[in-house]
């Protein structure tokens, strides 16, 4: 009887420690590549604002985080820099600093998302013609799946 305990237990704890390094790994594994220099070179150039993920932020820990130099313009947001890897990861403008999940989900109706994160070093994404960056001061990453704060940047004041 025992020896079927502690094979049950052995078995549940190597399950449960394989489905997270999976959920943690899978996002590594099927990442696209970083945007090319020449593409990023065009998004930062036709940028209007800057910013810069730290990893201090409150809600940021050692699996969430970003750092790097984020640009923000009409067509495009980029970042050269690299953010924690992981799954599901959007990109969001708020009116208002957020740097937890508390401030992200009290101001979640407020915001708009601007579209996936895919890549974890460097990262390009489209800005929607209906989004007006000018009506919004912070740029966030946010993993939709976890409900995680990964970072956040002020870029207006």
């Amino acid at each position: 009887m025992r020896k079927l305990i502690l094979l049950t237990v052995s078995h549940t704890f190597f399950a449960l420690a394989g489905f997270v390094l999976g959920v943690y790994t899978l996002p590594i594994l099927t990442a696209p590549s970083a945007p090319s220099a020449e593409a990023m070179a065009v998004a930062v150039e036709k940028a209007e604002y800057k910013g810069q993920f730290r990893r201090d932020l409150k809600g940021s820990d050692f699996l969430h985080w970003g750092e790097g130099t984020i640009s923000i313009g009409k067509e495009y947001i980029s970042l050269k820099g690299e953010i924690a890897p992981g799954p599901d990861y959007k990109l969001y403008l708020s009116p208002e600093f957020v740097e937890s999940e508390e401030d992200f989900n009290r101001l979640k109706s407020r915001m708009v998302q601007v579209g996936d994160v895919k890549t974890f070093e460097n990262f390009i994404v489209s800005v929607p013609k209906s989004v007006d960056i000018s009506a919004y001061n912070t740029v966030i990453v946010w993993c939709e799946s976890f409900g995680e704060f990964i970072t956040a940047a002020n870029y207006r004041q």
